[in-house]
């Protein structure tokens, strides 16, 4: 079981191995998520589940909390307004796991998921009769609502100088009292003696409370015996330390304590910053070894060793140093002077690596000391921290303006019009090239990662040394076509060399004479051709990375091995939903980067405990990871409202023997009807269009032109092609509509999409009643996550409204492009708030290729291609010659 987060809120999924137990926890979130996550907050932290569950538990945990210590509750029950406070805001963002949907959580999202839960409170308390400390203490025994009383300690606006000097705070006790207009007030304690004289029971009721915060504080326990509780107080610096250090202890009696907020937030602390890179470095790389510079900070403010040293000879407690409080604590400060002289001593270097991993890894150095015998008694880790210097800072900036840059100058010969997002991507990859880094392009599906690429390789080839260079270029082979077709459409200049669709010794022979600037091999062929491995490739590049997901898989170490200068992984889908598949990437990208296998397995291990480790991952990783979605308001403003590609797609070696068979018994039925001039022309086009769709049916699968029944997914580049789009949709929790000119095909694609998705789809033909239509299109477009619909084109051209679906696939051709835009249409309709993604399916050099051409150009295409479908329009293929016609169908 696990949440997924969507754009708004989340919603629970199960999987098949769920529990009993699980499915009563879905069923509450199914029926009322906002009343579910509530209750899920009072309950203990949900260490065995999963990391979004658990981060549902924080959110809700952190909220009842925040709730138990407003000073208002009792007084406002349901007429309270809180929110969290920016410390909580910034560790639940720090926590947010790498789960589906992860992100879109910012702090905007925690804070309407916050706002919704105030709601329950708010709508449980009107109803309830009781106390809201009662109602508190029915849920939990940890928790409870603050008392009447408060103590506050300021800054003394002294009269005189030298009481600023001896008396430097002032402290005074109050009690909240609710007005006639429902405000909430805070008189001074003195009041309460008044207020209650004649009823001691609530006098008494009101200051049990201080008994308890005198069994925790010394100073309390004076003041509350002399009676000094009831009157404003002057304090020393050493009555201040005093309290401030008991101040813990005291709010947990149900006291709220306002105390300066240089105490609360630390920053009265002497801290040891050692600072990584700061004298600037010739050679770039993840071995470079960089300076490290110990100095002692104050609120962010240098201070010398020598005023440190001064702070050792005063009494313990509060000192001023350059205007600023701070706490004299003699162990700390002892400690820290320690670890600053060993630096010093030790001439201590750091690799930029190991700087990058600050203290995600924990790794025990068995040749550093440590800070001094001090520290084993006293523990400073806490005011010990680590910054990057002027040099680093620098280094990592002018990498991450990388990928901000929208006015780098495109190389002359791509013949595009990049999109700003889309230049930034290509300059972000030069860059990381130009620095010698790993690099992954991370981009939602659609956003033009391939254009991107190819971008950037047309740079390395106009470049200095271009015609020397190598790049591999490692793909699914459904994509083999595609990436042919987008490189000669906006890079003609870039050679090109498919390694793939001959015998493996074959190939192997080729990967070492013959090679081009660009050579195109597939994952399953990186395998068989060992010479890959003998290469020194300039750059390898894997499209779908997520093909080496599985770090033990034979494929995935193969891959690894091949050596390279730079290496670029590119994937839509988001690999940060899992972690094992994020380190696989990157191990391949930057190896080390994420450490060694054991060491990130040991890290996964602390996320459920120590959740905020997930924001040091994600900072680790952020130099080197490029991921835009189409939801971010910068990109979708630059986008079209629907975005159509073709996807070139390859024939397998089965579809092009029966491709070439149906073409060759076209031409001898073609003969035995006599010669072209004098047949009967309906003869002629009754087998143009019966070989027209036995083509189609091989180019979807053979099993459809076979009429058998197994649709292995293996046996259609279609259904390679499909899974690959599907998957990212998948772990997105998008939705598809996949139309189809074939009824047969969608029991096949519905059964495949199944898989894929895990879940029932839906299916519409012509034999679906109108009211099971109705039906589905309510169920489709409803909360429940319906991944998939699969339609019959003519079915479903007109009357249905599918907005939910944010993407369209046409797995097959009607040639007829006002037909294709009706269907598309189902989604891209009033109602649509996302941006629709268009995939049409084109299998590369077959007829299909060739009409989809025709299509495009635009200059003999008015409507449709062929007749008979209802349209009418120019009839190209009945009008060709024989040989026009033969030569139109057979592949090149």
């Amino acid at each position: 079981m696990q949440a997924v987060f969507t754009q708004n809120d989340f919603y629970i999924e199960l999987n098949a191995f769920d529990s009993d137990s699980d499915v009563e926890i879905k069923n509450k979130f199914d029926s009322n998520k906002f009343k579910a996550l509530y209750d899920l907050g009072w309950t203990e932290r949900p260490l065995d589940s999963d990391c979004s569950y658990i981060f549902l538990w924080q959110i809700s945990d952190v909220f009842l909390k925040a709730l138990s210590s407003s000073s208002e509750i009792e007084f406002l029950r349901e007429n309270l307004e809180m929110d969290l406070s920016a410390e909580n805001y910034l560790y639940l963002a720090e926590c947010v796991p790498f789960s589906v949907g992860s992100e879109f959580v910012d702090s905007e999202w925690i804070e309407n998921i916050v706002r919704k839960l105030l709601k329950v409170f708010k709508s449980e308390i009107a109803e309830y009769d009781g106390t809201v400390e009662k109602y508190f203490s029915e849920k939990t025994q940890s928790l409870h609502t603050p008392e009447r009383i408060f103590f506050h300690l300021v800054e003394n606006k002294a009269k005189t100088e030298q009481e600023q000097i001896d008396f430097p705070f002032a402290f005074i006790a109050t009690y909240a009292v609710q007005n006639p207009d429902k405000t909430v007030t805070h008189k001074p304690l003195k009041f309460a003696l008044s207020e209650y004289k004649e009823n001691q029971d609530k006098l008494l009721a009101l200051l049990a409370c201080l008994n308890k915060a005198a069994d925790v504080s010394k100073f309390i326990d004076e003041i509350v015996e002399s009676g000094e509780i009831f009157h404003t107080l002057k304090l020393t610096p050493q009555e201040t330390y005093s309290l401030l250090k008991a101040i813990p202890e005291i709010e947990a009696t149900g006291i709220l304590c306002r105390i300066p907020i240089w105490w609360k937030k630390k920053t009265a602390s002497i801290r040891l910053n050692i600072k990584l890179g700061e004298k600037s470095q010739k050679f770039i790389g993840f071995q470079t070894v960089l300076s490290v510079k110990p100095e002692f900070v104050l609120d962010g403010e240098v201070i010398t060793v020598e005023e440190v040293e001064s702070l050792l000879e005063m009494s313990e407690g509060l000192a001023l140093l350059k205007g600023k409080w701070v706490e004299v604590n003699k162990d700390k400060l002892a400690a820290l002077l320690a670890e600053f002289q060993r630096i010093l001593e030790s001439d201590q270097k750091i690799s930029l690596l190991d700087a990058l991993h600050g203290n995600l890894f924990e790794k025990k150095d068995k040749d550093k000391k440590d800070y001094s015998e001090e520290r084993k008694e006293v523990n400073v880790d806490g005011d010990i921290i680590i910054t990057n210097g002027d040099w680093l800072k620098t280094f990592l900036s002018n990498m991450r303006a990388a990928a901000t840059n929208e006015n780098i100058e495109v190389p002359e010969n791509v013949n595009a019009t990049l999109r700003p997002y889309q230049k930034a991507g290509y300059s972000w990859l030069a860059g990381m090239y130009k620095y010698g880094f790993g690099a992954c392009l991370a981009d939602d599906m659609g956003l033009g990662k391939t254009l991107q690429t190819l971008t950037f390789m047309e740079s390395i080839r106009s470049g200095k040394g271009g015609s020397k260079k190598k790049i591999l270029l490692i793909v699914p082979a459904s994509l083999i076509g595609n990436w042919q077709a987008e490189s000669k459409k906006f890079t003609p200049l870039i050679t090109i060399k498919v390694l793939h669709g001959k015998p493996a010794a074959k190939l192997q022979a080729e990967a070492v004479s013959d090679l081009q600037f660009l050579n195109i091999t597939t994952y399953g062929m990186a395998t068989k051709i060992p010479a890959l491995q003998m290469v020194n490739w300039d750059c390898i590049i894997l499209d779908e990375a997520q093909a080496i997901k599985n770090p033990a898989s034979k494929q995935t170490q193969i891959i690894k091995k091949i050596p390279a200068e730079k290496k670029i992984a590119m994937t839509g889908t988001p690999i940060e939903n899992n972690l094992t598949n994020l380190w696989s990437i990157f191990d391949f990208a930057n190896k080390g980067l994420l450490g060694s296998s054991s060491e990130f397995k040991k890290f996964q291990t602390e996320l459920n405990e120590n959740p905020e480790k997930n924001t040091k991952l994600r900072a680790m990783i952020a130099p080197f990871f490029l991921r835009r979605l189409k939801t971010d308001k910068r990109i979708i403003s630059d986008l079209p409202e629907k975005i159509e590609t073709t996807d070139y797609i390859t024939l397998n070696k089965k579809q092009k023997a029966l491709y070439t068979k149906a073409v060759d018994d076209f031409t001898k039925r073609l003969e035995k009807i006599g010669d072209e001039e004098d047949r009967d022309p309906v003869k002629r086009n009754g087998l143009m269009f019966e070989v027209l769709i036995r083509l189609k049916q091989i180019c979807n699968h053979p099993d459809q032109y076979l009429g058998q029944e197994e649709f292995a997914p293996s046996g259609s580049g279609k259904f390679e092609m499909i899974q690959e789009i599907c998957e990212t949709i998948y772990e997105k929790r998008e939705r598809v509509l996949v139309f189809t000119q074939f009824k047969e095909m969608i029991g096949p694609l519905e059964k495949f999409l199944e898989g894929i998705f895990h879940a029932k789809g839906l299916t519409i033909d012509g034999s679906t009643k109108a009211t099971t239509r109705t039906e589905y299109v309510h169920k489709f477009n409803g909360d429940e996550y319906i991944p998939f619909m699969v339609l019959s084109l003519k079915a479903a051209g007109v009357g249905l409204n599918l907005v939910k679906a944010n993407h369209v696939i046409h797995f097959d051709r009607w040639w007829n492009p006002a037909i294709e835009a009706q269907a598309t249409d189902r989604a891209f309709r009033i109602g649509q708030k996302k941006n629709v993604f268009v995939h049409k399916f084109v299998c590369k050099d077959t007829i299909e290729e060739k009409i989809n051409d025709m299509l495009i150009s635009k200059t003999r295409l008015a409507k449709s291609i062929i007749g008979g479908i209802g349209d009418t329009g120019e009839n190209l293929l009945t009008k060709m010659s024989d040989h026009e016609l033969i030569e139109a169908l057979r592949m090149e």
